[in-house]
């Protein structure tokens, strides 16, 4: 084959090569162009694909389903619970300002002096003639007295009588418009109920001060300075210090119940305990003293000692074992023996001897009052007329 016949024989195979040549290379260019383009699409389908695929199991799980707005419930409506009452007090405000309106006109300083120096304590109008009650330690070996009224008032005052044995004392002023104290019974009185003391403490200037508190216990006894012993006495947190002796202890309808009389000190000081005379004691003493001015206190006669009764290992007191007997004795008299046990005496029982001497109190020689006692297996009763206790 001669060059000519190459190229004139075989032009379209020439063109044809060329052509396809040129074709082939502009396909090549075009896949390259569409390759590129192929791939950005690619990749925006798969983003645009993997996107939706996303929202749709996004869609599925609810993350873009629109949230339920959440119900909020009405604030409660809030009711205020109802206030709680307060227990009415033994001794309100009220109780205590007109107990102490009413009785502070009653209650009165004494001021004392003697050779020992002076001293004072307080006093209560007992009546409308003068009369002032105060503590027998009060006045004991004054040789001057004098009464100090709430308004001011000072007047000298004269020593009626006085009774060691009860610590009372009556005192007398020239003093026409006095405010006499009302009287109230000491027999009934409960433990717990209020108990109002107004006195003088200390001897301060300015009138009477008032001190509240409850009976916190009944049928005491203590010893005193002078070597006495005072029985049947209330007892009482009502705070009394010293120079309140004599004073008035007070039920909330401002009647006398006691004679304030002593406090109980230990070696740390007051107790914040402190005893008074019952009325129902202190009123027959009173009368004694203003009749006579003395007083003629009863006396059984014996010497005894509280008895026990065992019950389940237990000691119970039960009366007041007579373990001896004086001679010509109201007890003796009688018919009362030795080991005979005292319970009861004027109708009122008496568990210890405490109890019994205090019951005495109560009497006084020439009354007669039936005694019960135990003797053997056997209940008697005895009727004693009381003799005279000597001072």
């Amino acid at each position: 084959m001669t060059p000519h016949d190459t190229e004139e024989n075989h032009p379209e195979e020439d063109f044809h090569v060329a052509y396809e040549a040129d074709h082939a290379g502009s396909e090549e260019n075009g896949r390259k162009r569409i390759d590129a383009w192929t791939i950005v699409l690619g990749i925006l389908g798969g983003v645009l694909l993997g996107t939706g695929v996303t929202f749709a199991v996004l869609g599925f799980t609810g993350v873009f389903t629109e949230p339920t707005v959440p119900t909020i419930p009405p604030a409660p409506t809030l009711t205020a619970p109802p206030p709680t009452v307060a227990p009415q007090p033994l001794i309100d405000n009220s109780t205590v300002t007109a107990v102490a309106e009413r009785a502070i006109p009653s209650i009165v300083t004494v001021e004392v002096s003697g050779f020992l120096g002076s001293g004072g304590g307080s006093g209560v109008v007992y009546g409308d003639d003068g009369y002032v009650v105060t503590n027998n330690h009060v006045i004991a070996r004054a040789s001057s007295i004098a009464v100090v009224f709430s308004d001011g008032a000072r007047f000298p005052a004269d020593l009626i009588g006085a009774d060691p044995l009860t610590d009372l004392a009556v005192l007398r002023v020239d003093r026409e418009d006095v405010t006499s104290i009302d009287i109230g019974t000491s027999e009934s009185l409960q433990i717990g109920q209020a108990a109002i003391a107004v006195g003088n403490p200390l001897g301060l200037i300015g009138g009477p001060s008032v001190t509240t508190g409850i009976v916190s216990a009944l049928n005491r006894f203590i010893d005193v300075e002078s070597g006495g012993r005072l029985y049947g006495l209330i007892q009482t947190d009502a705070p009394i210090t010293r120079g309140s002796s004599g004073g008035a202890l007070l039920d909330g309808n401002a009647r006398l119940i006691g004679i304030t009389t002593a406090i109980a000190v230990s070696d740390v000081g007051a107790e914040g305990l402190g005893f008074a005379v019952p009325i129902d004691i202190a009123a027959g003493v009173i009368a004694d003293l203003i009749d006579d001015g003395e007083v003629s206190h009863a006396v059984l006669g014996i010497q005894g000692e509280t008895a026990f009764a065992d019950l389940d290992g237990a000691g119970f007191p039960v009366g007041v074992l007579v373990t001896d007997i004086l001679r010509d004795s109201a007890y003796e008299s009688a018919g009362g023996q030795i080991n005979d046990v005292i319970t009861s005496l004027d109708g009122v029982a008496v568990d210890t001897l405490d109890e019994l001497l205090a019951r005495l109190r109560y009497m006084r020689s020439g009354d007669t009052a039936v005694v019960v006692i135990l003797r053997g297996d056997a209940q008697l009763e005895l009727e004693a007329t009381m003799g005279t206790l000597e001072p």
